[in-house]
C-alpha cells in the first residue's frame, strides 16, 4: 500500500478515513495532529513531507463555517486557498498525488439538472468562493491531483446535520426545516472508502470528480428520514429558505452527477437512505458504549 498522509485528521472526514483504513487493514497511512500538520506553516509541512515521503496526500483540512466565513474572508481564504497551495507545492516537490476535498458550494445552484464536473463554477458565498480558489491553485502547481467535490457530509463522527437533528428531535416537540434546498446527502464513511479505493487502484486518471450518495432530497425530507429511521417522535414542518434567513446564501439545487467517478474507478455508490440507516445504527452503538 502506498504511503498516505492525511491533513485535517481530527475533522469529520479525517476520523472516517481513520476508521475505514483500519477496516481495510491499511497501515501505511499517517494522521498527524494539527500542530504537526499546520497547512499554513510551510516549514512544518516541509518537515512532515521529508519525514513521511508520502505517495498520496489527502487534504481534509478546511474552513467550513459557512455563515461565519461571510465575516472572515481572509481567514477562510488562508485555510481554503493558501493552505492548499502549500500542500500542492510540496506534493509536486515530493512527487506525491494530492487528493483535495471540495464542495457543491462552488456552484450557484440555479440550474435544475445534475451538475457535471465541467459545469461553470459560480459560488454565491465566501465559503464557496474560497473552496473554488483552493481548487484553482492546484493545477498550476502539480499535475498529479484528484479533486473530489462532495455535499451534505455527515457521519457518526464530529458535528453534523444528522447528529443535530437527533439531538433536537429529543429536545423539542416540533421543528421547522427548510424544504426548498435540494441536494444529495453524503455519508462520510462512504466518501472515505471511495478515496481509499482511488488510491488502491493506482489510477493516474487525474482531474475533478463528483461524489455524493445516490438520490435527491431536500433538507426537510432528509430530516424526516433521520426521524423515521431513528424512531424519533417529533412533528416537522417544511419551510422556505426565505423564512429562515442566514448570513450566507446556499445553493437551492446542488445535485451532482457521479457518472465520471463511477465509470473511471468502478466505484459503486449507495442510495442516501441506506447509508443513513448505517450511520444511525453506528451512532446508536456509540451511545450504548458510552
Amino acid at each position: 500500500m502506498s504511503k498516505i498522509l492525511v491533513f485535517g485528521a481530527s475533522g469529520q472526514l479525517g476520523q472516517c478515513l481513520k476508521h475505514v483504513a483500519a477496516e481495510m487493514d491499511i497501515t501505511d497511512i499517517a494522521f498527524p495532529n494539527e500542530t504537526e500538520a499546520n497547512i499554513l506553516n510551510p516549514e512544518v509541512l516541509q518537515q512532515l513531507f521529508a519525514a513521511h515521503q508520502p505517495e498520496y496526500c489527502i487534504n481534509c483540512a478546511a474552513y467550513t463555517a459557512v455563515d461565519k466565513a461571510e465575516d472572515e474572508l481572509e481567514t477562510a481564504r488562508k485555510i481554503n486557498k493558501t493552505g492548499v497551495e502549500n500542500i500542492a507545492a510540496l506534493c509536486k516537490e515530493y512527487d506525491a498525488a494530492l487528493i483535495q476535498i471540495s464542495t457543491d458550494f462552488i456552484f450557484a445552484g440555479n440550474t435544475p439538472h445534475p451538475l457535471i464536473e465541467t459545469d461553470p463554477a459560480e459560488p454565491i458565498s465566501v465559503y464557496g468562493l474560497t473552496k473554488l480558489e483552493g481548487e484553482q491553485v492546484i493545477s498550476p502547481l502539480t499535475e498529479k491531483y484528484f479533486i473530489l467535490r462532495t455535499s451534505w457530509l455527515y457521519s457518526e463522527f464530529a458535528n453534523n446535520f444528522v447528529k443535530t437533528m437527533l439531538k433536537l428531535g429529543k429536545e423539542r416537540d416540533e421543528l421547522k426545516i427548510i424544504a426548498d434546498q435540494v441536494g444529495s446527502p453524503t455519508y462520510a464513511i462512504d466518501l472515505a472508502s471511495a478515496v481509499l479505493q482511488i488510491i488502491e487502484s493506482g489510477s493516474t486518471a487525474y482531474g475533478i470528480y463528483h461524489y455524493s450518495n445516490e438520490g435527491v432530497t431536500s433538507w426537510y425530507d432528509f430530516a424526516q428520514g433521520i426521524f423515521d429511521i431513528s424512531k424519533t417522535d417529533v412533528k416537522t414542518f417544511p419551510i422556505r429558505t426565505a423564512e429562515y434567513p442566514t448570513k450566507a446564501t446556499r445553493p437551492a439545487y446542488s445535485v451532482m452527477d457521479k457518472s465520471k467517478i463511477k465509470k473511471t474507478f468502478g466505484i459503486e455508490i449507495t442510495y442516501w437512505r441506506h447509508s443513513l440507516e448505517k450511520c444511525i445504527a453506528a451512532i446508536a452503538a456509540q451511545n450504548q458504549a458510552e
